[in-house]
C-alpha cells in the first residue's frame, strides 16, 4: 500500500525543518563558542541535540510508514551578529515549526492517522516550549537594552 502523499508531504517538510534546525543551531554554538561565551554555546549544543531528536522520531514514523526519506536541499544557516539577532533569527524558525506541526496534526486527525498526529503533537508541545524560551530570552535582552 502506497503512503498518503499528503502524510508524505507533512512528514517530509517536518524531517527537512528538523535538519535545517540541526544545522543553524550547530553552527550557531560553534560561533557562540568563539565569541567567548561556551555556557551559551553548551545550551545551544542541547537545542541541537532536541532537534536530533525529533528528525530521528520522524524518521523512525516514516520507516514505519514507508516514506522515502528524500534527501533534501537544506536552506541557508542563518547565524546573527549578536545573540538577540541570533534568537530572533530562531523565533522565526520555531513559528514556522509550530504552524508545520500544527497543520500535520490536524490533516492526521483529519485522516484518522492517530500515531502519526500523536508524533507531529508531541514535537509540537517541545518546539512550543523552544519558542516561549526565546522569547523569555528576547524579552530579557530588549529590556537590557531599555535600561542602558
Amino acid at each position: 500500500m502506497q503512503p498518503d502523499p499528503r502524510l508524505s508531504g507533512h512528514l517530509t517538510r517536518a524531517l527537512s525543518h528538523e535538519l535545517a534546525a540541526v544545522q543553524q543551531y550547530l553552527m550557531q554554538a560553534k560561533l557562540v563558542g568563539l565569541w567567548g561565551m561556551p555556557e551559551m554555546s553548551r545550551q545551544i549544543c542541547k537545542d541541537v541535540h532536541e532537534e536530533l531528536e525529533h528528525a530521528e522520531r520522524l524518521m523512525e514514523r516514516m520507516l514505519v510508514l514507508g516514506v522515502p526519506s528524500n534527501a533534501t536541499q537544506l536552506p541557508p544557516v542563518r547565524t546573527g551578529r549578536c545573540l538577540e539577532e541570533m534568537w530572533q533569527i530562531n523565533r522565526l524558525l520555531e513559528i514556522d515549526a509550530v504552524r508545520l506541526y500544527e497543520e500535520g496534526s490536524h490533516y492526521c486527525a483529519r485522516i484518522g492517522d492517530i500515531e502519526t498526529q500523536a508524533l507531529f503533537e508531541g514535537i509540537l508541545k517541545e518546539e512550543l516550549g523552544h519558542l516561549g524560551e526565546l522569547e523569555r530570552l528576547l524579552l530579557s535582552a530588549q529590556q537590557k537594552g531599555a535600561k542602558s
